[in-house]
Formats: C-alpha cells, sequence, structure tokens
C-alpha cells in the first residue's frame, strides 16, 4: 500500500460524458460515444454504442454487438480477467464483478497507487456469471445504488421460492440481461414443477449465455397458446417494457423482480431479487479491498460518508 499522499484527487473525476481519467484519456462506461471506453458490463446504462476503442470482457462485446449491431464500436479490444493492459501511460486490468455474465471490476494503476472501479457489482452467488473476485486498491470506486443502512437485500433463494406458493400462471418482470437468465437458473434449480417461457425478445441473450458456456436449464420461447392451455404452472418471462404495457393482464399474478421497492408496490407478490450490492455488501467490499479512500457514483453516498467520518475519506464524484 503506498504512501496516502500520493493519491491523485482528480484521478477520476465526474463529467456529463461520464467517469473521466485525463491521466489516461479514457472514460469508465461513458454515456456518450468517446474515443477510448473502458465498459465494465453490456447493460445500457453502462455500455453505449458509437465508441472508437472499447475495452472490455469478450462476453461484454458480444452483448453489445447483438444490441448495437454495426454501431457497437469501431475497434473491441478484448481483454481477459487479470490481463494487464496499457492505455496511454496508465495500467488497467478486469476482475470479475459478480454483476451479469463479463461484468469487471476495473482496477487501474498510475504512479505507484492502486484505483479500483467497480461498475456495477454484486457478492450473492449467482449461477449464471463469474463470482466477484476482491482485489486490494489504494482508491475504491464504489457504486451506491443501494448505499443505505436499511436497505438489506433478502437471501435471493428465499425469495424465488416464493414462486412456488403460487398456482396461478405467473408473468415475471425482468431485466432482458443478466436478470432473466438468473432467474431461469434460479427457477430450474429451487421452483422444479415450473414451466418457463421466455419473451422473444430475451431469447438473443438467454442463447448467447448458452453460447458462452453457461447453462440455465430448461425454458421455452413463449407460445400464446401453450399459456392459454395451460391455466396454472407457468412463468413468462417478460422484459420491462412488456410487463408495464400488459397492466390488464388477466389470468396471471404479476410480479416484478428487482431490488427497488418503488417497483415492489403494486405487485401482488413482492420478488426483491438484486443484482447490486445492498448496505452490508457495501461494507463487506470496503472490508476486503483495504482503501484508504472511497470514492462513490451512481447513487448517493452521503450515508456511508457519515458512516465513516472521521476514519475514512469517503468522496462523491456525483
Amino acid at each position: 500500500m503506498s504512501n496516502p499522499t500520493q493519491i491523485i484527487d482528480d484521478f477520476i473525476v465526474q463529467t456529463k460524458t461520464g467517469l473521466f481519467c485525463s491521466y489516461g484519456n479514457f472514460y469508465l462506461d461513458p454515456k456518450e460515444p468517446v474515443v477510448h471506453a473502458v465498459i465494465s458490463h453490456a447493460h445500457g446504462d453502462h455500455a453505449v454504442g458509437g465508441n472508437q476503442n472499447v475495452y472490455c470482457t469478450e462476453a461484454t462485446s458480444v452483448f453489445m454487438q447483438h444490441r448495437y449491431k454495426k454501431f457497437a464500436a469501431a475497434d473491441f479490444h478484448i481483454k481477459t480477467y487479470k490481463e494487464k493492459f496499457v492505455i496511454n501511460g496508465v495500467e488497467l486490468s478486469f476482475y470479475p464483478a459478480g454483476h451479469i455474465l463479463g461484468s469487471a471490476l476495473v482496477l487501474m494503476s498510475y504512479e505507484g497507487v492502486d484505483y479500483l472501479y467497480t461498475g456495477d457489482y454484486k457478492l450473492e452467488e449467482d449461477a449464471t456469471c463469474e463470482p466477484i473476485e476482491f482485489v486490494s486498491a489504494d482508491v475504491l470506486i464504489t457504486e451506491t445504488t443501494f448505499a443505505n443502512p436499511e436497505t438489506e437485500h433478502p437471501n435471493a433463494i428465499t425469495e424465488i421460492e416464493k414462486l412456488n406458493e403460487v398456482k396461478m400462471n405467473i408473468m415475471l418482470g425482468a431485466y432482458a440481461l443478466g436478470k432473466s437468465q438468473r432467474l431461469i437458473s434460479m427457477i430450474n434449480q429451487y421452483c422444479p414443477e415450473k414451466r418457463i417461457l421466455v419473451h422473444h425478445s430475451i431469447m438473443p441473450f438467454v442463447k448467447i449465455y448458452e453460447q458462452m458456456g453457461m447453462q440455465v436449464g430448461k425454458y421455452e420461447v413463449y407460445d400464446r397458446k401453450v399459456m392459454k392451455n395451460n391455466q396454472s404452472g407457468m412463468i413468462y418471462i417478460v422484459p420491462p417494457m412488456v410487463f408495464h404495457s400488459y397492466i390488464k393482464a388477466i389470468n396471471v399474478v404479476r410480479i416484478f423482480a428487482t431490488g427497488w421497492k418503488h417497483l415492489q408496490s403494486k405487485n401482488e407478490v413482492q420478488l426483491y431479487i438484486s443484482d447490486h450490492v445492498d448496505w452490508k455488501a457495501i461494507l463487506e467490499t470496503i472490508k476486503n479491498v483495504a482503501p484508504q479512500q472511497v470514492w462513490t457514483t451512481h447513487g448517493s453516498g452521503t450515508q456511508l460518508q457519515s458512516y465513516f467520518a472521521p476514519n475514512l475519506v469517503v468522496k462523491l464524484l456525483n
């Protein structure tokens, strides 16, 4: 670990385009196209199309190519986990983030100081992606989507088992990439009596998971007749837009899988399955990374700031 005075205060700054490293002239998960984009994972709020050079894992590049087609990037620079590479004098490497398939923590080393950007990450077990690997760093740049002491995600297995209590057919809302594949896998494991139907727009992502060697288990492409002829035991997984447009869907119990309370309120069954860290998981991450400073982004870091004051510097980037 280096001397605290060596930490460069503006090594990463928040701009309207996203998190910028002027020392290496690259962006982390930029919101609009740039020349050098280091992309932690393929969710749309972290990976836009149109960048010149994209540095990411193989899975992230495949998801981006599916989503953005020929506008995915001018050049992909595919990196394996722990492989070291340099952008304009800054050394970088990726470590598994446990968020979705191919998601990465980004370790940046410059002038003897290590800065670790998390992107989105989770600590829970997930059979459909690489488990998180902690790495120590002088500065931890963490997302704080749920950085609130009152937020504690329940056990995902206990949550998914709730579906066994529902006899009627279920319309299950879930993000097409990451969440859907995790749910298919969990339902196969913990709700084996259920029959899974998948919305056509989610299918390409499921297929990519399988191509990349992740087996999610049994599922079928949605067929209206099948759902109509079977009044119970079916789970139809749909993306958020479809879920929200079928407000009046009849003969189904509507359930949405998310960690957000406001998205649970109108549903008959609450399914709190999140792919983000809650308060305790952030504290555990800080313990494992053992940084001298924590910089926060995506969400509010104010509660972390007051929790650690005056023993640990917590700086809000956003």
